[in-house]
């Protein structure tokens, strides 16, 4: 097909993304093409097994020889490749239980007597922490290691945590 693969450009390459394709690069490669690296032209492949995981496979853009597509993503497969690289709790939280969560975390940071400011999607904690969702420990942010730790710790010590039961069978022993 094409020994150029590298000199394609990205809106050629979009035709490749969400398909079940074969990439041949010294070796046969098989999975779904999530992406192309624009710069590299490399390729990002998501291979699904049956228990539900998922495996990466990056293929580097200058050794590529061949793409040939197999098929295109049905609905759930496409689904599935737009999620795989985001964080288990973000998956499944609609917005509402997304506001849920977030209320959740503000109301205990005050009664800890922690500064917080709803700004918009995110909590900020004396404007030296934010806290993104799914509003968990995990999901905090700051240069200040210090306060980093001692929020986090303080947030999994909310007896409302936002991790606790959004998956029973990693959480269950918590409860």
């Amino acid at each position: 097909m094409q020994d150029r693969w590298p000199l394609l450009g990205p809106l050629d390459w979009l035709h490749y993304v969400n398909k079940e394709v074969t990439v041949r690069a010294g070796q046969d490669h098989r999975g779904w093409m999530v992406t192309v690296d624009p710069v590299s032209a490399s390729v990002v492949l998501v291979s699904f097994d049956e228990v539900g995981g998922a495996s990466v496979r990056v293929v580097m853009g200058h050794a590529v020889e061949e793409v040939q597509v197999l098929r295109e993503a049905d609905e759930e497969t496409a689904e599935r490749l737009r999620v795989v690289f985001l964080p288990r709790e973000t998956r499944r939280f609609s917005p509402e239980e997304q506001r849920r969560r977030k209320e959740s975390v503000r109301r205990w940071l005050e009664r800890n007597r922690v500064p917080v400011e709803d700004d918009g999607e995110t909590l900020r904690v004396a404007d030296v922490l934010t806290v993104a969702a799914p509003y968990g420990a995990e999901d905090c942010r700051s240069s200040n290691e210090i306060i980093l730790a001692r929020i986090q710790t303080l947030l999994e010590k909310n007896p409302e945590n936002p991790t606790v039961g959004s998956d029973q069978s990693e959480h269950s022993s918590d409860k």
